[in-house]
């Protein structure tokens, strides 16, 4: 048996190298997101606000339920890096609650896109429960975290998902099937939705209007 030239064994060598380097990049995305750096969630009690320079009404302010976390998403290509902005960050917020009407538990979200997000700088998104519904969900005057089975978030950008966090149960509970969604009775509100629209304003991402 001849051999073969050892220039065409180098070239032979060649052509397959090139190969596999243009199906490993072929495999990467040309935009991947890189990932976010989503904080703990953190829940606190605000008891709702008495506002100034209106007539003062008889009442007992109720406190509403907020949870926040911070979020951190570095830039990913030059376009955001040139800006220094992402255009939108869609927030996914999942809470579960013990079922007041029966057995089992109770899923409720709310999908919340925020506008002009800085890349590497920490915003916070959040979610709040109102005491009217904290009262019909729980049965309590006065509900808060504890009252709270899980909670969870989900960060996409242009549709990818690049961070998510869970508290007091694992990663993902929000998937199991057995969930009931019961959003549209017991329903979580973003900020703008809620009297503390204009509170830390500049602590929080900007929201995107419904048009």
């Amino acid at each position: 048996m001849k051999h073969c030239p050892r220039s065409f064994r180098r070239t032979a060598l060649a052509a397959v190298t090139a190969s596999v380097a243009a199906l490993a990049f072929l495999a990467v995305p040309a935009h991947a997101q890189g990932k976010a750096d989503v904080g703990n969630m953190i829940f606190d009690d605000i008891p709702s606000p008495d506002v100034q320079g209106v007539k003062g009404k008889n009442f007992k302010p109720k406190d509403w339920l907020e949870v926040e976390a911070g979020i951190k998403i570095p830039a990913t290509n030059a376009e955001q890096k040139k800006a220094g902005f992402i255009d939108q960050v869609t927030v996914k917020w999942y809470v579960a609650f013990k079922n007041p009407e029966g057995k089992n538990f109770i899923k409720l979200t709310k999908t919340i896109i925020h506008i002009n997000v800085p890349v590497d700088e920490e915003i916070f998104s959040s979610v709040y429960m109102s005491p009217s519904m904290l009262k019909r969900v729980t049965g309590k005057d006065k509900a808060g975290k504890g009252d709270v089975e899980a909670v969870g978030i989900e960060v996409l950008v242009n549709g990818e998902k690049v961070g998510q966090a869970a508290q007091k149960k694992p990663d993902k509970w929000w998937e199991a099937g057995s969930l009931s969604d019961q959003s549209d009775k017991f329903p979580l509100l973003n900020k703008d939705e809620t009297p503390f629209a204009m509170a830390w304003w500049d602590r929080y991402a900007e929201i995107q209007k419904e048009r």
